[in-house]
C-alpha cells in the first residue's frame, strides 16, 4: 500500500497591502531648521554684497585679511535677536502679520548691535546711503524670504498628515494641540478607535473612520505619514489594532506616542496623560555631564554677583519710597522649596503691606490690592526680583529652573496634581521655562500647566534650552509683564 502524502492547502488569494505614499511633508524640527539656515544664508549674503560693492575687492581676499569674524558676529547677533523676538516660533512664522513683522524686527535689531561694535565688525560707512543700503540688504532679504515662508511653505502639500489612534479624551487632547499650535504643519485627517459608538464621530474636528484593523487601509487612504497613539495605558490595545500598528511601523510609517507629540508641539510634558509611565516625566539625561554643571554654576554666580551690585545700587532709593508710602521694611523674605523639597528663605524687595496675609497663604492675583504702589512699580519693571542674587550665590537658587514654590502650597498641589514633587528634583531658579511660556500662576489649574512646562524643562534641560529661556525673558522684562 503506497502512503499517503499530505499536500498543503492551496494558497488563498490575499489582497495586497496598499502602499504608503511618500510626500514632501517637513518635521517641525526640519522647519525651524529651515528657517535657520535660510536666515542665516540670507544675511551672509547681503553682508558679502556689500562688503563687496564697498572695498572693491574679491571676497575671498577680505575673508583672507581675517574678516571671517564679521560674519560670525553678524549671525551670532542676528540669532540672539531672533530668539528676543521668538521668531523661531512656527506658529509665528506661518502668519504673514506676525512673522515678518517679528523676523523684520530681528534683523533691525542685530543690524543696530553689529554696526556698534567696534573692532570685530566692519567699521561704519563714510556716508549714509552706504549705510542704508546695508541696513536695507540685511532687512529686506529676511524680510522677502520670512514672507515667502509664510504664504508658499505652509501650503497643505507640504503638511504632515496625522493618524490618531484613541478617539477618548488623550485623543482630543492631542488633536486640540494639533489644531492650537501646529495648524499650518500638520493636518489631523482622522481618528481610529475600537468602541462601536464612536464610529463616525466627530473629535477635535475630526471624524472617527473606522476601528484599528482598518488601519492597513485608511493610512493609504488618507495619506497619513504618522501615527499618533493616543491610548495612555498600553495593556488596554486590542491586540488587532496593535498588529495594525506594528505592520504600518514596518512599512516605515512614523510611529509616535501621545505624550512624546505632546511635547513636540507644545513645548509640555502632559502629566495628566502618563498614567503611572514614571519614565514619560523623567529627565531623558538624568545625570548631565559635571562639565555643563560647572558651567551652569559659573553662570550663576556671575549673575549673583551682578544682582547683588544692582541690589546695592537700588536699596537707598527703595527704602526711601518705601518710607514716604509707609515706613515698611526693605526686603521681604518668604519659605519656599528647593531642590531635594529642602526649604530656603527667598529674598525679595518688599511689595506688599504688612500683615498681607492675616487669613494664611493665598495666590498672587491681578491687579492685587495688597501690592503699594511702590511695589507694584518694582514689580512692572521686575525690580523686586533682583534680591534673590544673594539665593543664587547662596545656591539656593540657579538664574533659570522651575520656580520654587511656597510648601503651603506644595503639600496641597501635590495631592492634586501627579508626578508634582519631581520638580523638585532639579534646582529652582528666578526664570524658568514656564514663566516664559505662561501666565502667572493663580489656581491649581494653572500649577498644572506650569508644572507641565517645568516637567519639559527638567527633561530636556542643557545650556542651550538655558539660552533659550534667558533670550525670551529678555523682552518680558522690557515690556513690564510684571505683576
Amino acid at each position: 500500500m503506497k502512503p499517503q502524502v499530505a499536500h498543503p492547502p492551496a494558497p488563498r488569494d490575499v489582497a495586497p497591502t496598499p502602499a504608503i505614499r511618500s510626500g514632501v511633508w517637513l518635521r517641525l524640527s526640519e522647519r525651524r531648521l529651515l528657517l535657520a539656515a535660510i536666515d542665516l544664508i540670507v544675511i551672509a549674503a547681503s553682508l558679502t554684497a556689500v562688503l563687496a560693492h564697498r572695498f572693491r575687492r574679491p571676497l575671498l581676499e577680505i575673508l583672507e585679511q581675517g574678516r571671517l569674524s564679521w560674519y560670525l558676529v553678524l549671525i551670532l547677533t542676528y540669532l540672539a535677536a531672533a530668539f528676543v523676538f521668538d521668531t523661531y516660533n512656527l506658529r509665528r512664522a506661518s502668519d504673514v502679520r506676525r512673522g515678518v513683522p517679528a523676523a523684520a524686527g530681528s534683523a533691525l535689531l542685530a543690524i543696530g548691535i553689529y554696526l556698534l561694535i567696534p573692532y570685530v565688525t566692519p567699521p561704519l560707512p563714510p556716508s549714509r546711503s552706504a549705510l542704508l543700503i546695508f541696513v536695507a540688504a540685511v532687512a529686506g532679504s529676511v524680510t522677502l524670504w520670512r514672507t515667502l515662508y509664510a504664504l508658499v511653505l505652509v501650503a497643505p502639500a507640504l503638511r504632515k498628515r496625522v493618524l490618531i489612534v484613541g478617539g477618548g479624551w488623550a485623543g482630543e487632547t492631542i488633536g486640540a494641540a494639533i489644531r492650537d499650535y501646529a495648524a499650518r504643519e500638520y493636518e489631523l485627517v482622522g481618528f481610529v478607535d475600537d468602541a462601536p459608538q464612536k464610529q463616525g464621530a466627530l473629535v477635535a474636528g475630526a471624524r472617527v473612520l473606522g476601528t484599528g484593523s482598518d488601519l492597513g487601509q485608511l493610512v493609504p487612504e488618507t495619506g497619513a505619514s504618522e501615527i499618533v497613539v493616543a491610548i495612555t495605558d498600553a495593556s488596554r490595545i486590542a491586540a488587532p489594532t496593535l498588529q495594525a500598528i506594528m505592520d504600518c511601523r514596518e512599512r516605515g510609517l512614523q510611529v509616535t506616542a501621545m505624550a512624546t507629540a505632546y511635547e513636540r508641539l507644545t513645548g509640555r510634558v502632559p502629566v495628566e496623560h502618563t498614567g503611572r509611565n514614571l519614565y514619560a516625566v523623567l529627565p531623558i539625561d538624568p545625570d548631565p555631564l559635571r562639565f555643563v554643571q560647572l558651567v551652569k554654576r559659573a553662570i550663576d554666580l556671575l549673575i549673583g554677583a551682578a544682582g547683588v551690585a544692582a541690589t546695592v545700587i537700588l536699596l537707598p532709593f527703595v527704602w526711601v519710597a518705601g518710607a514716604l508710602e509707609g515706613g515698611r521694611g526693605v526686603f521681604y523674605t518668604q519659605v519656599r522649596v528647593g531642590r531635594g523639597g529642602r526649604p530656603f528663605r527667598f529674598i525679595k524687595f518688599r511689595t506688599m503691606i504688612r500683615d498681607a496675609e492675616p487669613h494664611g497663604p493665598r495666590w498672587a492675583a491681578e491687579d492685587d490690592r495688597r501690592v503699594t504702589l511702590v511695589g507694584r512699580i518694582l514689580r512692572r519693571l521686575h525690580l523686586d526680583e533682583i534680591p534673590q542674587a544673594i539665593n543664587i550665590l547662596k545656591g539656593d537658587l540657579s538664574f533659570v529652573g522651575p520656580r520654587p514654590e511656597r510648601p503651603e502650597f506644595v503639600e496641597q498641589l501635590a495631592a492634586q496634581i501627579p508626578f508634582y514633587r519631581i520638580r523638585h528634583a532639579v534646582q529652582p531658579g528666578v526664570t524658568g521655562w514656564a514663566q516664559v511660556n505662561y501666565k502667572y500662576g493663580a489656581s491649581v489649574e494653572d500649577a498644572l500647566l506650569k508644572l507641565q512646562y517645568d516637567l519639559y524643562y527638567i527633561k530636556h534641560q542643557s545650556l542651550w534650552l538655558d539660552f533659550v529661556i534667558v533670550m525670551k525673558t529678555i523682552p518680558l522684562v522690557l515690556m513690564m509683564r510684571g505683576r
